[in-house]
Order: C-alpha cells, then sequence, then structure tokens
C-alpha cells in the first residue's frame, strides 16, 4: 500500500490524524499507544503488514504485505454513545457490510464480529475499550479484511472457511477505495448508532438467523439452539428445544452439524 495513495483517497474524511505503517506488530497496539496518548477522535492507525495482529479469543491475525487491509480506528464516545458501547462491534461489521455493497456483494454479519461473504470469513473485527477509573475513555475497533487471494490463511490453520473480496466480486478492488468507504459508512451509521433502525440493519445482516447453532463459551457446555435476533444490547438471542429464548453475551458461533 502506497501511503501517498492513502492520504489522498482519504483526505476529503474528517479524520482525527493518520498514522501508516508498512509493517507493525499489530495496528491494534499502535492504536492504543496512541490513545493513551490524548489521539483525537477518529484518529486512524493503517498496516500494509502485520506480523502480530490480535483478533478475539486470543487469536493471532496476520496480515502479509500487499493482500489485505488492516486498520484500527479510534474513537471517543460521547455520553450518549456509551449507554450503547455493546453496539460499536456491529457498527464495524455494518461498515463492512455496506461498502462490500457497493461492488455488489452481499456480506452478513457472523455475530458478534465477523463477516461473511456466502457462508465464508472474510473478515475479523476486535473492539478494545480503554478506561478511565469508571469511565470509558475510548475505544480502539480494528479490523483485518481478506482483500486478494494472498491474504488467506492455509487451509490446515483454519477454524473457518474463508474467501477474500477480489475473488467475490468482478468489480476493480483497491485496499484504499475499499477502506474510504468502510469509513463513510461507519461514520454515517455512528450517527445513529443509538436508533432502532440501526439495531434493525443489524439483525437483517445477521447470518444463520433461523438456523441452529452451537455458541460457545469457553469451557462451558455450548449453548444450542435457533438464531432469532438480537437485543437492544446487541446480545445475540437463542431459541432452545424447549421453546424459551435466551441471551447469549459473548461466545462463538457454529453452526450445528447435521
Amino acid at each position: 500500500m502506497d501511503e501517498h495513495k492513502l492520504r489522498a483517497a482519504l483526505r476529503e474524511l474528517a479524520l482525527g490524524g493518520l498514522r501508516f505503517f508498512a509493517a507493525a506488530g499489530s495496528s491494534n497496539d499502535e492504536a492504543l499507544a496512541w490513545a493513551a496518548s490524548n489521539a483525537p477522535d477518529l484518529s486512524l492507525v493503517v498496516a500494509d503488514a502485520q506480523t502480530s495482529g490480535r483478533g478475539r479469543m486470543g487469536r493471532t491475525w496476520y496480515t502479509l504485505p500487499g493482500s489485505a487491509l488492516a486498520f484500527s480506528l479510534i474513537m471517543r464516545p460521547t455520553p450518549a454513545e456509551v449507554e450503547y458501547i455493546s453496539r460499536f462491534s456491529g457498527l464495524g461489521a455494518l461498515a463492512l457490510v455496506r461498502a462490500l455493497r457497493k461492488t455488489g456483494i452481499t456480506a452478513q454479519v457472523k455475530w458478534p464480529n465477523d463477516v461473511l461473504i456466502q457462508r465464508r470469513k472474510v473478515a475479523g473485527i476486535l473492539v478494545e475499550t480503554v478506561w478511565s477509573g469508571d469511565e470509558v475513555d475510548s475505544l480502539v475497533l480494528g479490523m483485518g479484511v481478506n482483500v486478494f487471494p494472498g491474504s488467506l490463511p492455509q487451509a490446515e490453520v483454519l477454524n473457518f472457511p474463508a474467501t477474500c473480496v477480489q475473488s467475490e466480486t468482478s468489480s476493480l478492488i483497491t485496499r484504499e477505495s475499499l477502506l474510504k468507504d468502510i469509513l463513510l459508512a461507519l461514520i454515517e451509521l455512528r450517527a445513529g448508532v443509538a436508533s432502532a433502525s440501526f439495531l434493525q440493519e443489524w439483525q437483517e445482516s445477521l447470518a444463520f438467523r433461523g438456523e441452529a447453532v452451537q455458541i460457545w463459551q469457553g469451557t462451558n457446555p455450548p449453548v444450542c439452539g435457533q438464531v432469532c435476533g438480537l437485543q437492544a444490547d446487541g446480545a445475540l438471542l437463542i431459541k432452545a428445544g424447549g421453546g424459551e429464548i435466551n441471551a447469549v453475551n459473548f461466545g462463538e458461533v457454529h453452526l450445528r452439524p447435521l
């Protein structure tokens, strides 16, 4: 990724700042350090390559040069936004869903924070909260998107089927233009994060809705049931075999084997 092209593509956005790394350990770590130094709202870290990117559940997310989109956005929530802080993982996922729609791709959100195309993972999102005492100081929303075929991990290390953006569309894709579209969508969605329409769009984009799944939560037995939708706080609603509906606040979604 060329830094000059990146800055040119994003010049019309009201970013708080931009730091570009040809290679970084983790864009989220760079953003967390910047946030601790009073980075403004909407400050952005972009890495062409990552050697120790982090996903959920402690997984490592590798980014090879020239293959993927890896970035972290620092956000400083307003008091009103803090009330809906649990929706911010959905914010990132929906922004990517909207951006991909511009290329003719229909994507879905694999709760809580992966994005799928044709039931294959194209992106992962990691939201980390920075606290000041009991108050939320900032959020870092990190996203890794498989853009070109070289971004796909080896089959033997995959824990879920994967794909990349370029393999799913005939449109010409650049990482700079995709990032711009994601950020534009994110800024627009953020303005309505507290609204019923935001929750509705998130629910309509849910993968596996109406299907039987397993929710793995650490070493606990999996929660099994049918995906029904979302609670107002973004928790996943699962209908158990007896008909009762339970809310799941975190976990790893798996389709139940047939």
